[in-house]
């Protein structure tokens, strides 16, 4: 251990001392895979909260129930802007895109 850490039992600042600490790829990785799941549980919500089963937004947007459970999937990489819109104005939302700062410092689940 170098000199300037302590040690600690937090399991979540083990894993990211060894798996994230000075490592910008890994960083990076899973700061899209949170901005992906962020964005899919969203777009449940959403549905959800307007009452909505994916096979009812799905016709109000002009799609199939797959697509919208594809959307609702972390792993989903196929988002669209023109899909995102359609889905908001089917809830009576907007679409808003923020760019932030790439140079956070890594934040433990």
């Amino acid at each position: 251990m170098s000199k300037n850490k302590k040690a600690t039992s937090d399991a979540s600042e083990i894993l990211q001392r060894r798996y994230y600490e000075g490592k910008p790829d890994r960083i990076a990785a899973l700061e899209e895979a949170r901005a992906e799941d962020e964005l899919a549980r969203r777009i449940s919500e959403l549905r959800e909260q307007a009452g909505l089963t994916q096979a009812s937004l799905a016709k109000m947007v002009g799609t199939t129930a797959s697509v919208i459970s594809r959307l609702e999937d972390s792993d989903y990489e196929g988002h669209s802007l023109t899909m995102l819109k359609r889905i908001a104005a089917a809830v009576d939302k907007r679409v808003e895109i923020r760019f932030v700062s790439q140079k956070r410092k890594l934040q433990p689940a």
